[in-house]
C-alpha cells in the first residue's frame, strides 16, 4: 500500500467525505490506497503510531480549521521519522496558501487548492509516471528541489462526471454519513467560502435517486446532505423529498439545510406526508438585523423565516435546528440580544449560536479593517473583537451559549424554562444571568452529569423564592426530571437527593 488517504475529523460519528470522493476518482491506483480516519479528540502519539504503523510512500491529509494545527504539527513529525515520505495537502484550510507556504513548511511536498477530484486523478498520473510532469497538474501547489511552483487552477468540474463514493465504499453504521446533490450556493454571504464560486452545479435528479437508494438498501441512521441550500431550486427539492418519502424505510433520517425564505406551499404540502422523524432542518438566520445582513451580503427576511418555522412545527415530527452567529459587522451586544430573543421565541428544537470566523479566501476576511475585526491568527481563525462589539461581550455571549446548550439544547428542562423566562422576563437576560453565576460558582471548571444540572438549576432558581415560601420551582423541576429521565435514575436522583455533591 503507497498511498494513505487520511485526516482528522471533529467528533468520531463524523465520515470525511472529501477522502471518499478522492478515492473514488483513483481508478487502477485504488488497489494501493488506504484511507484511515482520526479525530481530534485522539492524542498526538497515537496518530502518530498509528501513521507510522502504515507502510505508505505517500500520506494525503484533508486539512480543514478544526484541523490544521494538528495536522501540520503530525505531518512535520511523520517526515522527521521517514524523511523518505511524500506529504500531499488539500482541503478548504490549505486552499487559499501561496508559495511562501511551503516556504515555511518544508515538510509539505504538494498542496492540491480548490476542488480536488480533477487535480487529484492527474495528481497520480504524474506521481506514479516514470518522468513526472507535475506542472500539467492544475491546482497543485509543489516543490521541485529549491523551488517552489504555483499551477493555474483547476476549473471547477462537471459534477456529474465526480462519481458516487458509496459504490466502492461501505457505510459506516456507527457513523452520520455525508451525501451531496449540489455544489455551490446561489447566494453570497461574506463569511462563507461558498460565496467564492457563484454558481450551484446540481446533479442530475436521476443520479441523485440512485445515489439514495444505497443508503434506503443499507438502512443508515442518517444522512447528511452537505448542500449549501438544498431548497435553491424549489421544483427539484421537491422531487427529491417526495422521492425520500415515498422510499422511507422507517429508519433513515435526513438532516437538510433549507433557507427559509425558500419554502413554499408546495413543500408543505408535501412535508405533511412524512413520517415524523424522517427530515431534520437546519435554518441559518444568523441574525436579525437588517443592516447586518446588508453589511454581509445576505439576504434575510425573518418574518418570512418565522413563518416558515411555525409551519414546520404546525406539521410535527421534523427536528429544526436554527443558527445564529455572534460577532457579525454592525450587530453590538444589544442588537445581538435582540436576534438572540427574536429566534429563541420561535422555540426551535435547537439552537446553535455559533461565533464568526474570518476564513481564508471569504470576503470579510478581506474586509476585516473596514469593522475593525481582531481575530486569532490561528485557526479556526474566530473572532476577539470588533468595532461593534467587545472581547468581553463576546466572552459573554459565549457563556451564554454554553447555558443555551446544556439546558435548552439537551432538553429535559422544558416546564422549569418556560415558568424561568416568564419571571426573568426575556430569554437572553435569563441565560446571562445564569452564565454569570453558574460561572462565578465554578460549576464551569468540570462536566456535570445529567441529573447534576437539575440540582444546579435549583439552586440558581431558589434565588429568586422570597424566604419561608413554597419554592414555585421545584414542581416544575420535579416534573421535568421524571419526564427526561428513565425510573431507575429518578429513583436513584431521589435517594441521593438534591444536594449537589463537590
Amino acid at each position: 500500500m503507497r498511498i494513505l488517504l487520511t485526516t482528522l475529523n471533529s467528533k468520531f460519528i463524523h465520515s470525511n467525505l472529501a477522502l471518499r470522493y478522492l478515492y473514488s476518482v483513483a481508478g487502477r491506483y485504488r488497489d494501493q490506497m488506504e484511507i484511515d480516519e482520526y479525530t481530534i479528540n485522539h492524542t498526538d502519539d497515537y496518530i502518530f503510531t498509528e501513521l507510522m504503523r502504515k507502510d505508505s510512500k505517500l500520506y494525503c491529509f484533508s486539512c480543514y480549521i478544526w484541523n490544521i494545527e494538528r495536522t501540520l504539527y503530525l505531518a512535520q513529525t511523520l517526515k522527521q521519522a521517514k524523511p523518505n515520505v511524500k506529504i500531499l495537502l488539500g482541503g478548504p484550510e490549505v486552499s487559499y496558501e501561496g508559495e511562501e507556504f511551503l516556504f515555511q513548511n518544508p515538510y509539505v511536498d504538494y498542496v492540491i487548492q480548490g476542488e480536488g477530484e480533477g487535480a487529484f486523478s492527474a495528481f497520480l498520473k504524474q506521481y506514479f509516471a516514470t518522468m513526472p510532469d507535475y506542472d500539467s497538474v492544475w491546482g497543485l501547489l509543489y516543490r521541485s528541489g529549491a523551488i517552489v511552483r504555483k499551477n493555474k487552477p483547476c476549473p471547477p468540474l462537471k459534477f456529474e462526471s465526480v462519481p458516487n463514493p458509496y459504490e466502492l465504499l461501505p457505510a459506516e453504521e456507527d457513523k452520520i454519513l455525508y451525501y451531496e446533490s449540489s455544489r455551490g450556493c446561489p447566494f453570497n454571504c461574506a463569511y462563507c467560502l461558498s460565496c467564492i464560486e457563484r454558481q450551484v452545479r446540481a446533479l442530475p435528479l436521476e443520479r441523485v435517486k440512485e445515489d439514495l437508494k444505497y443508503f434506503i438498501y443499507k438502512r443508515v441512521k442518517q444522512v447528511k446532505f452537505v448542500d449549501r441550500t438544498f431548497n435553491f431550486d424549489a421544483r427539484r427539492s421537491l422531487e427529491i423529498m417526495k422521492y425520500l418519502i415515498e422510499k422511507d424505510n422507517g429508519i433513515t433520517n435526513y438532516h437538510l439545510e433549507l433557507c427559509g425564505e425558500l419554502m413554499t406551499e408546495e413543500h408543505f404540502a408535501l412535508l405533511s406526508q412524512a413520517r415524523p422523524g424522517l427530515f431534520q432542518f437546519e435554518i441559518g438566520v444568523q441574525s436579525t438585523h437588517p443592516s447586518t445582513l446588508n453589511a454581509i451580503n445576505r439576504r434575510g427576511n425573518f418574518d418570512k423565516i418565522a413563518e416558515t418555522v411555525r409551519r414546520i412545527q404546525a406539521i410535527g415530527g421534523i427536528h429544526l435546528h436554527l443558527d445564529l452567529i455572534a460577532g457579525l459587522p454592525l450587530e453590538d451586544y444589544n442588537l445581538f440580544r435582540h436576534s438572540f430573543n427574536d429566534v429563541y421565541g420561535l422555540q426551535p428544537d435547537a439552537l446553535q449560536v455559533g461565533f464568526l470566523k474570518l476564513l481564508k479566501g471569504t470576503p470579510l476576511r478581506e474586509d476585516a479593517r473596514l469593522y475593525g475585526y481582531v481575530y486569532r491568527q490561528k485557526a479556526p481563525y474566530e473572532v476577539i473583537t470588533n468595532s461593534y462589539i467587545s472581547a468581553d461581550g463576546l466572552v459573554r455571549i459565549k457563556m451564554i451559549a454554553e447555558m443555551v446548550d446544556l439546558y435548552y439544547n439537551r432538553g429535559g428542562f422544558e416546564k422549569t424554562l418556560e415558568e424561568a423566562l416568564v419571571y426573568c422576563g426575556n430569554a437572553f437576560d435569563f441565560y446571562e444571568e445564569l452564565a454569570l453565576w453558574y460561572y462565578a460558582k465554578g460549576h464551569n471548571r468540570k462536566s456535570h452529569r445529567k441529573e447534576d444540572l437539575y440540582r444546579i438549576l435549583r439552586v440558581f432558581l431558589r434565588r429568586w423564592g422570597q424566604e419561608g415560601a413554597e419554592d414555585p420551582f421545584d414542581e416544575l423541576l420535579e416534573a421535568d426530571l421524571e419526564k427526561a429521565m428513565n425510573p431507575e435514575a429518578v429513583k436513584r436522583f431521589h435517594k441521593e437527593g438534591w444536594g449537589l455533591k463537590g
